[in-house]
């Protein structure tokens, strides 16, 4: 690892699969990493790995959609690391998932919940770590989305409507806060496999994402969300906000 986020204080709300690796990643660059969750032994997992390999981390339990959680972990960044460099927004209610479901038939409450969580969530988060973003001369914020934002598909209506809105907000903060030292930026992964995913996700499931792929050679890994993550988080990405970077295969291309 080069160290590139060698000092920052960064703040992930959202454990787990994805959220584990980035913990891990930006640890391993060496930040100081707050992870939250809402499961908190998912977090403790990661933190555990951190720690055993001589990083810094912390894990609390944050709901994203909660605004007094994320106000807590926002106040839990500032006390432990002296301030905020870095938030990644990662968390996701994923109950409209089945491929059968279209707007007709999805229930109402799944959709409200969906965007409780997913767009509500990110704007509680965005809310809460701006100010200390700020007063410590600025930073990064990066949003975990998904491609399927950006493509039309006949299911995940909720899901795509919810995480288009975190795009806007991502873009919003760029616009409006860039003068200000605050620069954001989009994560839009196609399927990603890890663990948790693999006990849920039958195999042809994963041959149709490969297939869909212009890069054949493997599915997705948490490991290159977390690369991109960091680069966006670190100086090395000071000049880049306001983008959307797919990390997708190829799966899809967009100028």
């Amino acid at each position: 690892m080069n160290r590139i986020l060698e000092g920052k204080s960064i703040l992930i709300a959202g454990a787990g699969g994805i959220g584990n690796a980035l913990a891990i990643r930006y640890a391993a660059e060496g930040a100081k990493v707050v992870l939250g969750d809402i499961a908190l032994a998912n977090a403790e997992e990661a933190v555990h790995v951190i720690v055993q390999s001589g990083g810094q981390a912390i894990a609390i339990r944050l709901d994203g959609s909660d605004e007094q959680s994320v106000d807590q972990a926002i106040a839990t960044a500032r006390e432990t690391n002296g301030g905020l460099d870095g938030l990644h927004a990662n968390f996701a209610f994923m109950a409209d998932g089945n491929p059968q479901v279209g707007i007709l038939e999805l229930p109402l409450e799944i959709y409200d919940e969906t965007q409780r969580v997913n767009a509500r969530g990110f704007y509680l988060c965005t809310r809460a770590a701006l100010p200390l973003l700020i007063e410590s001369g600025g930073g990064s914020i990066v949003y975990t989305s998904s491609a399927a934002a950006n493509g039309g598909s006949p299911a995940q209506v909720a899901y795509a409507m919810s995480k288009a809105a975190g795009q806007a907000l991502m873009r919003h903060v760029a616009a409006r806060y860039g003068p200000q030292g605050i620069r954001a930026n989009t994560i839009a992964p196609a399927m990603t496999i890890h663990s948790r995913i693999e006990a849920l996700v039958p195999p042809e499931m994963v041959e149709v994402a490969r297939g869909a792929a212009r890069i054949k050679a493997r599915v997705g890994r948490p490991d290159d969300i977390a690369a991109m993550g960091a680069l966006l988080l670190s100086d090395d990405g000071s000049y880049i906000t306001g983008q959307v970077i797919s990390i997708d295969g190829g799966t899809t291309m967009r100028p």
